[in-house]
């Protein structure tokens, strides 16, 4: 019976270097991380949509070196000594709602104190309305890299790394015929994940064919 029954786990998402599937729309923002320390310069911004891997990304890097990773929302005057004790910053999430003046001294103190710094964002920081011109100099002198949208094999990667984390255990052909219908969205791939544990669990289902496709209507609601 290839159908399989769904128990519900403590769930913990994991990021590990070999679980992360390398694919056209994120070889290069993989490549760099993978090149570190011998990256050309030492400010780098990986953008890409949300569930696109960038923290995947960020925690492989964390786990080559001395790393201080902290999301910008809480970002404050502390940070500086923490960075000051560690060779890399990274910072994930980026916004423009970051105090520029902080970012600014960020930036300076990475290139005077020759550290490494790495900002994942939504969209590439070069696209950002900064008002420190000083700032934008800096933007411009980082290598900006972006996660393109994903193709099939990464959805269907996406789709069995979702369900594996959950400790749900679904066949092949249902990935298949998954990765076939869904946009092509990071963010609704890991949304359906989501939908189809809960329906699954409130259900009292297996997974099938028709839970799949429920499922994929509520999604599209």
């Amino acid at each position: 019976m290839n159908e399989q029954l769904i128990f519900k786990f403590p769930y913990k998402k994991i990021f590990l270097k070999e679980d992360f599937y390398v694919s056209k729309s994120n070889f290069e923002a993989f490549k760099l991380i993978e090149s570190w320390p011998k990256w050309l310069k030492k400010s780098v911004n990986i953008s890409g949509p949300k569930g696109s891997g960038k923290s995947h990304l960020a925690s492989i890097l964390k786990r080559k070196s001395s790393s201080l990773i902290i999301n910008s929302k809480d970002i404050n005057d502390g940070v500086f000594l923490k960075f000051k004790l560690k060779e890399i910053l990274i910072i994930e999430d980026l916004t423009q709602k970051i105090p520029e003046n902080i970012l600014y001294s960020l930036f300076n103190m990475a290139s005077q104190d020759n550290k490494f710094f790495l900002i994942t964002s939504e969209k590439p920081i070069s696209t950002f309305n900064f008002k420190l011109p000083d700032l934008k100099s800096r933007v411009k002198s980082s290598s900006i890299l972006k996660i393109s949208l994903p193709g099939d094999d990464l959805i269907k990667a996406i789709l069995s790394k979702s369900f594996s984390d959950k400790q749900i255990f679904v066949d092949k052909k249902y990935i298949d015929f998954i990765a076939k219908r869904i946009e092509r969205s990071y963010d609704k791939i890991l949304k359906f994940v989501n939908i189809l544990d809960r329906f699954s669990l409130k259900s009292g289902k297996s997974l099938n064919f028709k839970v799949i496709k429920e499922s994929l209507k509520m999604l599209n609601k």
